[in-house]
């Protein structure tokens, strides 16, 4: 986990290093417009006193004493504290996925039951073709088809353009601010719902007829098991392995964001804010959101070997003595 990790966070460092300087940047504009010699002197000073002067090895060093000391620095854009930043986009993504998962999980995982029971049926094959019909789908296009025929375009005016809550939302009472955030998400979990939704069916579907075609469920068909038995009890829980490997993505997902969806909503979260700091080049921001994120992917990776063991007291990630 450790080399993985100092190989994601030097990779990013490197390549915001390849980026134009951001003082200079910020200051005089991408096109590097002309400007006088007072301004130059003072693009000189902002970049001694963000270090931007010293030598790479050095910027380095400093970068690796912010990450282990978690102290980010501050924005070069606005000079606030890159956690306080953080700390602002947090809750917003976290809501927001966490009910996209949720809702991804509790329908996806019976629907591809579903239809691995009704393998070959007309119903399955019409189920079939609605979830690859969603799945390619581009969210960006389905975003702004919704946003246009139902949030205040030309058709329908039935939900915010976007947004986080209403103007007033501060004057509502709790049952009211709830409804409110309800009815500003409806859209953005929509969104992203379907794609995810369309291939977790799918998925699901596969691993279900795998486990349900192996030799041991024919054995429990010969013990003279029952149909509900061998499915939900054998079949299922076998099936479930598969399922959670794609866990080991939806904890950096959690706190990652979504760049597309927060950023067509206005959802001030973790993917509106690495967008906004890739669009303006504020490395420190950037390289907090990556390390971060590299740190939630481990994790991720390491709870789902758990996971493993948990579903299977088989599975094992001891080393075995060979004769």
């Amino acid at each position: 986990m450790i080399p993985t990790f100092i190989g994601i966070v030097t990779v990013t460092f490197l390549l915001t290093k390849m980026r134009p300087d951001p003082i200079q940047t910020q200051m005089l504009g991408a096109e590097g417009m002309k400007a006088g010699s007072a301004a130059h002197q003072y693009i000189e000073q902002l970049r001694k006193y963000y270090g931007y002067d010293k030598p790479i090895y050095v910027q380095y060093a400093y970068m690796w004493k912010n990450i282990l000391t978690f102290d980010f620095n501050i924005s070069r854009i606005d000079q606030r504290p890159v956690s306080d930043k953080i700390k602002e986009a947090l809750p917003y993504t976290l809501i927001l996925n966490f009910v996209t998962i949720f809702l991804v999980y509790i329908i996806s995982i019976p629907l591809g039951i579903y239809s691995g029971i009704r393998d070959g049926t007309r119903m399955d094959r019409v189920v079939t073709f609605i979830l690859y019909l969603l799945y390619s789908l581009p969210v960006f296009w389905v975003a702004l088809i919704l946003i246009r025929y139902l949030a205040g375009g030309d058709f329908l005016d039935y939900f915010p353009l976007g947004g986080w809550s209403s103007d007033a939302y501060e004057q509502f009472n709790p049952l009211e601010k709830l409804m409110d955030i309800v009815w500003h998400l409806f859209l953005p979990v929509v969104v992203s719902v379907y794609g995810s939704f369309a291939f977790l069916s799918k998925f699901m579907k596969s691993s279900f007829l795998e486990a349900y075609r192996s030799e041991y469920i024919k054995f429990a068909r010969a013990k003279g098991l029952s149909r509900k038995n061998i499915i939900f009890v054998h079949t299922m829980k076998n099936s479930l392995i598969p399922i959670v490997t794609l866990m080991a993505g939806l904890l950096p997902s959690l706190f990652g964001g979504s760049v597309i969806i927060e950023k067509i909503f206005s959802i001030p979260g973790m993917g509106k804010l690495a967008y906004e700091s890739i669009y303006t080049n504020d490395e420190t921001v950037i390289i907090a959101v990556v390390a971060i994120s590299g740190v939630l992917t481990m994790i991720g990776i390491l709870i789902t070997d758990i996971v493993y063991t948990l579903i299977d007291p088989r599975i094992s990630f001891e080393k075995k003595d060979t004769l």
